[in-house]
C-alpha cells in the first residue's frame, strides 16, 4: 500500500455499522489518554485529503482519525448503485458511521468533529443530532442552512430552478442535481482526458489557483443570480462535469507550479477513484437533495449547533455563496455558539490542501479555547 507521510498509520476497523472502514491516524501513542479529533472529507477527496493537517495536532497532542468515508476510498462494505435502494448513504446514516467508529475506538465522545465540503454538510449534523458526543465542531469550505423545516417544502421551488436555469440565453443546470443523473459517474470516469487529467482540472479550477475564482454574495435563489458562478457549479446545460472543467485545464506548466498538490499526489486520487469510481459519493448527492429523503430530517426542525463551533473557509472559494443567504443564516441563527469565522487569503475551496499551515494554526486555537 501506499506510503503515507512520517507519523500517519493505515488501518482498516471491522464492523463500523456494517462497513470495514479505512482511516488514517496519527498521534495513536497513548490514544487513550488524548484528546480525539475527527475528520470528515467531502468529494471528490479522501482521508488522504487530511494528510497535511495530521502531524501539526498529533504533534499538539491530540490524537488524530480521518476515515475514508462510506462509499469511498479504501472502505469496504458498501454499494456502489445507481438503481435500487440507497438509503445507506442517508445523513442519518453517515452520522452513524462515524458514531460506530468512535464506539469501536472505546470512546463515548471526541472533543471535536471537523468537516470539510461535504464532511462539513455530515459533521453539521451530527452536531445537531448528537451534542453528547461530539463535544465542538469546525465547518469548512460548506455552510450549514439549518435543519429541514416542518413547515415547507422545496419542490416547486426547485422546479422553478432548473427550468429558468435552462431558459437562460446560456442554458444552464446546477452541478448537484447533475451529479443525481445516471450518467454522471461514467462521465467522470471515462472522461477524454482521462482520471487524472480530470481530477488535476477539477482540482483546479475550485482552487486559489483558478484566476476566476472572485467569489461574491449572491442576493437570491434564482437563475439570473445562480448563472454568475462559475460553470463547475452552475454547468453548461449540454455538458458533463468533465468536459466543463477540461476547458480551463491548467496548462502543463500551471500544474508543475502547484504546491499544494504535486503529481505524485494526485496520481493517490487518480488510483483511488479508478479503482472506486464515484458512485459511492455521488449517492450522497442524490439522497441530500431528494425531498421524501430530507423530511426524514424534519423531526428535527429548529433545533441548532449549541456545542462551541467554528467555520473556515478559502476566501476565493465559491462554495460558501452557492446557497444565498447561507452564510450568515449559519452565523446569526444556527450556530449559537460560534467561536470563530474565518476566510483565508489566497486559498479556494480545498483549503486544508491549500493552506494547511493556517488551517492547523486556526484548528489548535479554536481547540485551545474549550
Amino acid at each position: 500500500m501506499f506510503d503515507y507521510p512520517v507519523g500517519i498509520r493505515s488501518r482498516t476497523m471491522k464492523d463500523i455499522n456494517g462497513l470495514s472502514m479505512h482511516i488514517l491516524e496519527a498521534g495513536y501513542e497513548d490514544k487513550a489518554n488524548k484528546p480525539c479529533i475527527v475528520l470528515l472529507h467531502g468529494f471528490p477527496e479522501l482521508a488522504y485529503s487530511w494528510r497535511k493537517i495530521f502531524k501539526p495536532l498529533s504533534d499538539a497532542g491530540y490524537y488524530v482519525i480521518a476515515p475514508d468515508q462510506r462509499g469511498y476510498g479504501y472502505t469496504e462494505g458498501w454499494n456502489n448503485n445507481y438503481e435500487g435502494d440507497i438509503s445507506e448513504y442517508e445523513i442519518s446514516n453517515l452520522i452513524t458511521d462515524i458514531i460506530s467508529l468512535i464506539y469501536s475506538l472505546e470512546k463515548e465522545s471526541i472533543d471535536c468533529l471537523v468537516g470539510h465540503d461535504f464532511g462539513s454538510i455530515v459533521a453539521a449534523h451530527a452536531a445537531v443530532i448528537r451534542p453528547d458526543i461530539f463535544k465542538s465542531v469546525v465547518l469548512m469550505s460548506a455552510p450549514f442552512n439549518g435543519m429541514p423545516s416542518i413547515e415547507q417544502s422545496n419542490k416547486a421551488i426547485q422546479s422553478d430552478i432548473h427550468s429558468d436555469l435552462q431558459k437562460l440565453d446560456r442554458p444552464r443546470k446546477h452541478y448537484q442535481w447533475y451529479y443525481s443523473t445516471k450518467e454522471a459517474n461514467n462521465d467522470m470516469c471515462n472522461s477524454d482526458q482521462g482520471m487524472k487529467d480530470f481530477l488535476r482540472a477539477y482540482y483546479h479550477v475550485k482552487s486559489g489557483d483558478w484566476k476566476d475564482n472572485n467569489p461574491f454574495k449572491l442576493n437570491a435563489w434564482n437563475a439570473s443570480e445562480l448563472e454568475k458562478m462559475p460553470g463547475y457549479y452552475i454547468m453548461d446545460f449540454h455538458l458533463g462535469m468533465a468536459e466543463q472543467v477540461n476547458i480551463d485545464m491548467p496548462s502543463k506548466e500551471e500544474a508543475c507550479e502547484c504546491k499544494w498538490l504535486t503529481d505524485i499526489e494526485l496520481q493517490y486520487y487518480a488510483d483511488v477513484f479508478n479503482n472506486t469510481q464515484f458512485q459511492g459519493g455521488l449517492n450522497w448527492y442524490r439522497c441530500m437533495i431528494d425531498e421524501s429523503v430530507q423530511s426524514k430530517l424534519r423531526v428535527f426542525s429548529n433545533l441548532k449547533i449549541d456545542i462551541p463551533s467554528m467555520f473556515i473557509a478559502g476566501r476565493k472559494d465559491w462554495g460558501i455563496y452557492q446557497k444565498p443567504d447561507a452564510l450568515e443564516n449559519m452565523q446569526l441563527k444556527i450556530c449559537t455558539n460560534m467561536q470563530a469565522f474565518e476566510l483565508i487569503g489566497g486559498a479556494g475551496h480545498w483549503v486544508q490542501q491549500e493552506k494547511p499551515e493556517e488551517v492547523a494554526k486556526l484548528l489548535l486555537n479554536f481547540l485551545s479555547k474549550l
